[in-house]
């Protein structure tokens, strides 16, 4: 068998494990959620997200639980903290505006989209990179892409030092698969 059909062979292979996982997924329930599908499709699209992404995001984050509080800070959904959250608040001129509200879907996603937006932008597109400056801190992947132990080619970065951070960026790209493959399916009733 030749190389480009092999190869063909394992992606369709892959293609077919992507759809059973998400046709599961949606047999299981909670597994991956799709709560406030609506306020994630509105904030991705005036952001310029994927839906499945933000999804993934989401479900890495909190597992879709509006009221989930980390032991460092960061609240609801998306997982923001006070800081960034404020932050993020006077960019976008939000009136009326308090970190009370954080727990509030509507609030949580629009700010957590944002704030991937601009680390997309701030990153060149590059997934990897806002995904774990989201996770570890813009300070953190600065100085790593500096660091000729983690940086890999231009602006790359080839290891990511920390764990947790490793870890985060992995389950969102994963996630975004069979998020993907499940607002594909249940397009049409959501």
């Amino acid at each position: 068998m030749k190389r480009h059909e092999r190869r063909r062979r394992l992606k369709a292979a892959g293609l077919v494990v992507i759809f059973a996982a998400a046709v599961c997924a949606a047999l299981v329930p909670g597994r991956y959620p799709l709560k406030y599908f609506g306020l994630i499709r509105g904030y991705a699209g005036e952001y310029g997200l994927d839906p499945a992404f933000v999804c993934a995001v989401i479900h890495t984050e909190s597992k879709f639980r509006e009221d989930a509080l980390s032991p460092k800070g960061a609240s609801g959904l998306m997982q923001i903290t006070r800081p960034t959250a404020d932050w993020i608040a006077g960019q976008i001129g939000l009136n009326n505006y308090s970190y009370d509200g954080i727990f509030e879907p509507s609030l949580n996603i629009r700010l957590g989209c944002w704030y991937i937006s601009w680390l997309l932008e701030r990153y060149g597109g590059d997934e990897k990179l806002a995904l774990a400056a989201y996770n570890a801190g813009i300070g953190n992947v600065d100085k790593w892409l500096l660091d000729p132990d983690y940086a890999s080619g231009e602006n790359g970065l080839g290891f990511i030092p920390f764990r947790e951070t490793r870890d985060f960026v992995s389950r969102v790209a994963s996630g975004e698969k069979v998020y993907g493959v499940l607002i594909k399916i249940m397009g049409r009733f959501l």
